[in-house]
């Protein structure tokens, strides 16, 4: 505890910050969150130690503020241990956590109203009914929602209530939410076979017992590994510590909060990138209070204010999304076993197809492996058939009011088993990672390609869009209709996702269809409406890129093409295999 008027360092949420000192005006601790002012500007800063900057006592500020809440010396301890490990400054780390400023704004307060019964004018019923609201919790001043609650009159009678006299303002009074008052148990709707037992009970003890682990929780896909660490996320519950389950898209969870609520009976609080200023601040500081113990969240859920964290759980941990390119760069899920390292308690990898290094770490010892090798409730695994596009070539189509042959992307194999599919009323999901229309637009007489002029790549034609649109940066150019250097014809190569919708609806004219990619799914919300039909069978063929291949259980899907399936192979990542084969299988 530092007493007032120390001199301490306070670390501000700055690219470039490494702490400032100031003056304490009463006593605080380490970790507390205080008001600090740098160049005329307002920061919310964390007190890490005492000041070393040896200026005079008269150029030292005063802190303006000191709060109540604090992080731990874990906490800092990681700031610290990141900031080495992953390069950015400390400044920048707190700027992940404290990324939301008005969090520590004052309260909303609501105005609270007494009944003048000295006042006169007229008592209508509905005023009636607000002095019997009184006289029956005995004058108690009250809300406009109170009033309205309890008299079940309209806004417009109180408020008329007010500027005749009637209604006198008394006092103020915080407004108080508990929209995340939930509760959790287990509903008993699940029974984990043997396998998942062992498990889950492994988990479990190292939950209970604490102390710092990592679980990789290696299952096909179907094993059920989600009901296997929802049972350590109880256990980590009930014994009164804070659970964070980070899920790699915020696209993810729609499924998921049903299933989660079937299990423990509410739903969990979500925190991602897309929610408004209000809902953030709110459950930023539900966390910081220990209101909100359980968060399913994107990779920035890591940097809430954790109070208490007992467990974290990282799904897809293989993810290449857990990564993150701006405001720093680091990977979410080995920040994840950082914290869990410093504060002493268990992180669990989940997935079917692990990344290596995590295998590594496996092999010398560093993390316990535990597998589900069966399908959970007897289910099979699909059978899975390679087509030979050279023994198997693709024939023409045309596209409706238009006689020119266009080449084909879908071998009659997968036609064939795509018509059989539908005739027996189930549905057929199209898997291509590649957007757009045609990945290359080239002249076929002089070579000109179209690329970028600020990024030197080949540009992709999305037909919905009509235009080119480069991959890396974004920028559109209107495709040209002859080529630049020669005037001579220009011809589109490549088959992306709309080129396969296109050939699917000129070989199933009368099956409905669904285009999914990050051009057409903006929100949550949108990709949960997708997910909705598909459930009441209103599409028949759905096609798409690695947005369908995350998370996703569609009943009535038995057929699943893969088109150029080893396009992944030839990328300049050097995981280019591994990210393939996770995408696949």
């Amino acid at each position: 505890m530092f007493n007032p008027g120390t001199v301490v360092k306070v670390l501000i949420p700055n690219v470039i910050n490494t702490g400032y000192d100031y003056r304490l005006p009463a006593s605080a601790d380490i970790g507390q969150f205080v008001r600090v002012s740098v160049m005329n500007k307002v920061y919310i800063g964390v007190i890490i130690g005492f000041g070393d900057s040896g200026l005079s006592p008269q150029k030292i500020k005063d802190i303006a503020e000191i709060y109540p809440s604090k992080l731990s010396v874990d906490d800092l301890t990681w700031i610290k241990k990141m900031s080495n490990w992953t390069l950015m400054t400390p400044g920048a780390v707190l700027r992940l956590i404290i990324n939301v400023p008005d969090a520590f704004l004052p309260p909303k307060m609501e105005p609270m109203y007494n009944f003048n019964f000295s006042a006169t004018g007229k008592m209508t019923e509905a005023r009636q009914m607000v002095m019997d609201a009184y006289a029956s919790n005995d004058n108690t001043p009250m809300t406009i929602n109170d009033l309205r609650n309890i008299s079940h009159v309209s806004p417009s009678v109180i408020n008329t209530m007010i500027k005749r006299g009637l209604l006198t303002l008394t006092d103020t009074r915080v407004v108080e939410k508990d929209e995340f008052n939930y509760k959790y148990f287990d509903t008993g709707c699940v029974t984990l076979n043997a396998e998942q037992n062992i498990a889950a009970n492994t988990i479990g003890d190292a939950v209970e017992h604490g102390g710092f682990s990592v679980h990789v929780l290696d299952g096909i896909t179907g094993s059920g590994k989600t009901q296997v660490y929802f049972d350590s996320v109880l256990r980590a519950y009930n014994s009164g510590k804070s659970v964070l389950l980070m899920m790699p898209e915020i696209a993810l969870t729609a499924q998921f909060m049903t299933r989660f609520e079937k299990r423990f009976g509410a739903p969990p609080v979500v925190w991602h990138s897309n929610l408004t200023a209000a809902r953030r601040r709110e459950i930023w500081r539900g966390v910081l209070n220990k209101k909100i113990r359980i968060v399913v969240g994107t990779r920035s859920a890591l940097f809430l204010p954790w109070q208490n964290l007992g467990l974290i759980v990282v799904d897809e941990e293989h993810d290449t999304s857990y990564k993150q390119e701006d405001m720093g760069n680091y990977h979410a899920r080995d920040m994840a076993v950082l914290r869990a390292k410093i504060a002493g308690f268990p992180v669990v990898l989940a997935s079917a197809t692990p990344a290596m290094e995590t295998m590594r770490n496996v092999e010398i010892g560093k993390y316990k492996i535990l597998k589900l090798t069966s399908r959970f409730g007897g289910a099979q695994l699909p059978k899975i058939s390679t087509i030979d596009l050279r023994e198997n070539r693709p024939t023409d189509y045309t596209i409706p009011d238009n006689d020119t042959p266009q080449h084909g992307n879908l071998s009659p194999v997968l036609c064939d088993a795509i018509d059989k599919t539908l005739s027996s009323h189930q549905q057929v999901m199209l898997f291509i990672n590649r957007r757009g229309f045609a990945p290359i637009t080239q002249c076929r007489k002089c070579g000109w390609v179209a690329t970028c002029p600020d990024c030197s790549v080949g540009m992709t034609y999305h037909k919905r869009l009509g235009k080119l649109l480069c991959h890396m940066c974004g920028r559109q150019m209107t495709l040209p209709t002859k080529c630049p250097d020669c005037n001579n014809e220009i011809s589109m190569f490549g088959a992306g996702l709309e080129r396969i919708e296109q050939e699917v609806h000129s070989r199933f004219p009368n099956a409905k269809t669904a285009l999914v990619s990050s051009d057409t799914i903006m929100t949550r919300q949108t990709l949960e409406r997708l997910v909705a039909k598909m459930e009441n069978r209103e599409i028949d063929i759905i096609i798409g890129t690695q947005i369908l291949a995350k998370g996703h259980h569609f009943p009535n899907l038995t057929l699943v093409g893969v088109v150029d399936s080893d396009m992944g192979l030839y990328g300049t990542d050097f995981r280019a295999a591994e990210h393939t084969f996770q995408q696949l299988f």
